[in-house]
């Protein structure tokens, strides 16, 4: 059997940690961010689960209404709405056993900084989408590409 890569991403987080994308139908259907994280993480390769409250499924896969149902199965939750619809995440994520809260681009606050630190959570910072690896020629206009310019990357898996 054919041993899997293990790829480092941002902070401690690797692709062989298992992942919670946070976020809403909206966020989700409308192809928004927690869409193209969840999908990134997935053509990573990582064991990524989506959670909304207000969608039962996404492309097949079970949508799970909260974080505490995914108890013993994430290591890293990836809050994907803004910090006034996430005021608990920290409280969430310890609860679910989550080692990391890897926050996107703005919704991190000195806040919740501070809940993670009193709960033993280490929090990331920063877009998922900078570790993707972009086309040559189509990536240069995807502003993603520029920011993770010299970020870790992680090849696609299919």
């Amino acid at each position: 059997m054919r041993e899997k890569k293990v790829y480092s991403l941002a902070g401690e987080t690797t692709t062989a940690h298992r992942y919670a994308v946070v976020g809403n139908a909206d966020r989700f259907l409308k192809h928004k961010h927690a869409y193209k994280a969840w999908e990134t993480l997935k053509l990573f390769g990582c064991v990524v689960h989506p959670v909304a409250e207000d969608l039962p499924r996404l492309e097949g896969f079970k949508v799970y209404s909260r974080l505490s149902a995914l108890q013993d199965k994430v290591d890293v939750v990836v809050p994907c709405l803004k910090a006034e619809l996430i005021p608990d995440i920290i409280s969430q994520a310890q609860e679910c056993g989550a080692q990391f809260v890897w926050f996107q681009e703005r919704n991190w606050t000195e806040e919740f900084q501070e809940q993670a630190d009193a709960a033993g959570i280490k929090v990331i910072q920063g877009c998922i989408l900078k570790h993707k690896i972009y086309p040559k020629l189509f990536g240069y206009l995807h502003p993603c590409y520029w920011h993770g310019l010299h970020s870790p990357k992680a090849p696609k898996r299919r």
